[in-house]
């Protein structure tokens, strides 16, 4: 259990706390379920500005228990996982299977710059060093720190493509590669990709936008009596952070315990065939390209029933995932804008053999969609 949970510390920046946080639930389910089962394959969170985006993901990482790391490891290694050390560690490991010397340490929440270089992520190799004295000399990258944590990259819409292509194939690999003249290092990078931009300011490319597991749509506050209760605990946690995160303390520890149990749960729950069938339907009718969808809608249902402490995946589990999972894969042109996921309700909606709600009928009405026709 984390420092975190069990007393704020006086000693580091305090946190805004998670459970704090009001609204934007879209948003905070997506990362949960992302923490929870990592290879959804992370985030895109795209919004209005000033909407709370970065003070949410901090929060998250703030409110994740501590981890076991190898000792003076730059790629916070697993001192007992082989899967999550670096290739000098595994073996090493391997040959004599003992539990390496370890720590604890806070997830690491690594900030993404735009103007981050190739090098500034991913590491470079010192080749006058490995020349000279024969050893690999590796300088880590963002990349690296980021490993077993969470990588946050704001306006992903304005970065480099060739950069985001490196993010998420290390994201879905779950490994980086740096070559240089002859010379190779790998290490482990596993960590929760979430991506954030204001649509405002471009889009991404619908290539690119499939890579990401899941899309949250976030909007700025319209009821006044919300947004004055949003201010109002703004300005209590300025005014005294250590008072205001004690208040949270019980709610933090619970909200912890729960992610927890639900990453322990995870790998005994289960889904009916019907409804992986039913799953893939929706994918089909959608006309969305490739497996992605319906791997990643399969892994999110199942995180939403572990995070909730049961094992049976319901119709209900899928219904809240499914349009998260699906909404962004359903552009062929860059040009058009993302489904709001009504398009993908919809269809859920008739394959399962639900009736649509009463929002979701004036939804369709406000669209200029006949409720319940194709």
């Amino acid at each position: 259990m984390s420092s975190t949970a069990s007393s704020p510390s006086t000693s580091r920046r305090m946190v805004f706390p998670f459970t704090a946080i009001v609204g934007q639930e879209e948003m905070k389910l997506a990362l949960l379920l992302n923490v929870i089962d990592p290879f959804i394959g992370g985030v895109m969170i795209m919004g209005d500005r000033g909407t709370g985006k970065s003070t949410t993901i901090r929060a998250l990482a703030d409110l994740l228990p501590e981890i076991d790391v190898v000792v003076n490891d730059p790629f916070s290694s697993h001192p007992s996982d082989p899967d999550l050390m670096s290739d000098e560690l595994r073996q090493q490991f391997l040959e004599n299977p003992q539990p390496l010397p370890s720590t604890k340490k806070k997830v690491a929440m690594v900030d993404l710059p735009l103007g981050a270089t190739e090098d500034r992520v991913c590491g470079t190799i010192d080749i006058e060093k490995a020349l000279s004295e024969g050893v690999k000399a590796f300088e880590p990258g963002l990349l690296a720190k980021a490993n077993r944590g969470i990588l946050y990259v704001d306006e992903v819409n304005l970065l480099d493509d060739h950069l985001v292509d490196v993010l998420l194939d290390s994201a879905a690999s779950g490994w980086n590669t740096v070559e240089r003249e002859g010379i190779s290092i790998r290490h482990p990078a596993r960590f929760v990709l979430v991506g954030s931009g204001n649509p405002e300011e471009g889009e991404l490319r619908p290539q690119l936008l499939d890579r990401f597991g899941m899309h949250a749509e976030i909007r700025t506050v319209r009821e006044p009596a919300l947004r004055v209760q949003i201010v109002e605990q703004r300005a209590e946690f300025d005014q005294n952070p250590p008072a205001f995160v004690e208040k949270y303390q019980p709610e933090q520890i619970e909200a912890q315990k729960q992610i927890v149990d639900a990453q322990q749960l995870l790998s005994s729950v289960k889904m009916d065939y019907d409804l992986r069938v039913k799953i893939s339907e929706v994918c089909s009718e959608l006309d969305v390209d490739g497996l992605r969808g319906d791997i990643v809608t399969n892994r999110a249902a199942k995180a939403l029933t572990a995070l909730e402490g049961r094992q049976e995946v319901t119709v209900d589990d899928i219904r809240r995932v499914i349009a998260l999972c699906l909404r962004h894969r359903l552009r062929k042109d860059p040009l058009e804008s993302i489904d709001s996921g009504y398009k993908v309700e919809k269809v859920f909606s008739r394959v399962f053999g639900l009736e649509l709600s009463s929002e979701e009928n004036v939804a369709a009405t406000a669209n200029g969609v006949r409720p319940g026709g194709r």
